[in-house]
């Protein structure tokens, strides 16, 4: 497996990183069996996957604490990545991106990782009731102590990735050295802003979902009534710009030889901006699929018929999951106040 460079960090990942959300859960959403997701990281490992992500949030911390019981013996040859922000109990301080729970939540996901350092820290998502100077201050105080090793942010919009740079440099604190953003097929409108700025600024770029939430894998199609259309981590409709565009895919998966999942992760790892793509296998036989694919190369054409299913920084379909500014979720955002509205006539 031929690695790449995060950024400018000099650490050196694999284009495939493991993806731990569906390791060490209730068995609700992923796998509910210890020994078979351990078993699961030991196999990435051995296949050159040097890169696993996972979060505090995942399965309330067991996703964590699976994580550290299957790297241990084999840290040093780990390049460990977490994130903090999400929900983490009924506290409503336990959870965002202050500096009160950013201190607090290092030292839960240290101890559950059973490790002294994270090589990645990442911020889950934006919190718009923290100023990025605070965010950025406390996780420079972490790099400085040795906690962590580099800084990332997950889902954050092109204009809060300049602003982050912007502040970093004016305060001489550390710079997000990584961004996570949703990218596949199907999703592709970060080409537009984030990966731009990501490359412009020298950052590395680990991007999720690649399957788009399963729609990639050749389970969800035209008049079918598939799991992912019915609930859980995902939900997708039948939508016909969708549908269309998916069933495109099978078709061009089907004439050219390449199986569905290899040629989304082929086009993602494709793009000069992505350093690697989350894989989050629930089982052992998903996990030797998506290896299977790790040698494959899109040509100019292949890329090209893509480019004419899903045109270059189109979404066509949105995970529940992304991030959601707040001006998109609360109408006061975006409308004036009654008393300041002319009369209707």
């Amino acid at each position: 497996m031929q690695y790449r460079t995060l950024g400018r960090t000099g650490i050196q990942v694999s284009p495939f990183a493991l993806g731990a959300m569906m390791l060490g859960t209730d068995g609700s959403i992923g796998n509910g069996d210890e020994q078979d997701s351990v078993r699961i990281v030991h196999r990435a490992l051995d296949a050159g996957i040097n890169l696993i992500d996972t979060a505090d949030r995942y399965s309330q911390g067991g996703s964590e604490r699976l994580v550290g019981k299957a790297i241990k013996g084999r840290r040093d040859d780990v390049v460990l990545a977490t994130k903090f922000n999400g929900p983490m109990g009924e506290d409503p301080n336990r959870r965002g991106n202050s500096r009160r729970w950013i201190t607090t939540a290092v030292e839960d996901s240290l101890r559950r990782l059973q490790t002294d350092h994270i090589d990645l820290y990442q911020a889950h998502r934006p919190d718009d009731t923290v100023d990025l100077e605070e965010t950025l201050s406390a996780l420079t105080d972490l790099v400085r102590s040795g906690k962590v090793r580099a800084i990332g942010s997950s889902d954050f919009p092109a204009s809060m990735q300049v602003e982050a740079q912007w502040t970093s440099e004016r305060r001489g604190l550390e710079r997000f050295r990584s961004e996570q953003p949703t990218y596949s097929i199907l999703s592709r409108g970060i080409e537009r802003e984030v990966l731009p700025v990501a490359q412009r600024y020298g950052m590395g770029t680990l991007v999720w979902s690649p399957l788009a939430g399963g729609m990639l894998t050749g389970r969800f199609r035209r008049g079918q009534q598939s799991d992912l259309a019915r609930g859980g981590m995902f939900r997708h409709d039948q939508d016909e710009r969708r549908i269309d565009a998916v069933e495109q895919v099978v078709a061009l998966s089907e004439e050219t030889g390449i199986p569905m999942t290899h040629l989304a992760l082929a086009f993602v790892t494709a793009h000069p901006g992505v350093t690697s793509a989350l894989i989050g296998p629930r089982s052992m036989e998903q996990l030797d699929d998506l290896l299977a694919g790790a040698d494959v190369v899109l040509s100019d054409e292949v890329l090209d018929r893509i480019d004419a299913i899903v045109p270059p920084g189109t979404d066509v379909t949105r995970l529940d999951q992304q991030y959601q500014p707040p001006a998109l979720l609360r109408p006061e955002l975006r409308r004036r106040p009654l008393a300041d509205r002319p009369a209707v006539a």
